[in-house]
């Protein structure tokens, strides 16, 4: 299977929700989004807002942040793969 990446531009507007999603919820977040099958994606996300933070906590801030994407019959998000949540 391929993947695309999209960090700073480009991409798939689904995937371009997603970053912006995150970066509004956790300014100054640097995130990378990788799609995958229709509805699928990974995401890593590096933010100094998971400092002192457990890995499930991290997790939940960014879940919360896109998922408005995720929900309803017509979510453009079926599944998030893989997430991964960095310090910086």
């Amino acid at each position: 299977m391929k993947l695309n990446t999209l960090g700073g531009g480009g991409g798939s507007p689904v995937a371009a929700q997603l970053r912006e999603a995150i970066q509004q919820a956790m300014p100054g977040a640097d995130v990378r989004v990788s799609a995958g099958q229709p509805g699928h994606f990974s995401l890593s996300v590096r933010s100094a807002q998971f400092q002192s933070q457990s890995r499930v906590a991290c997790q939940r801030l960014v879940l919360k942040a896109i998922a408005p994407l995720m929900s309803g019959e017509r979510a453009p998000v079926h599944a998030i793969d893989q997430l991964e949540t960095l310090l910086p």
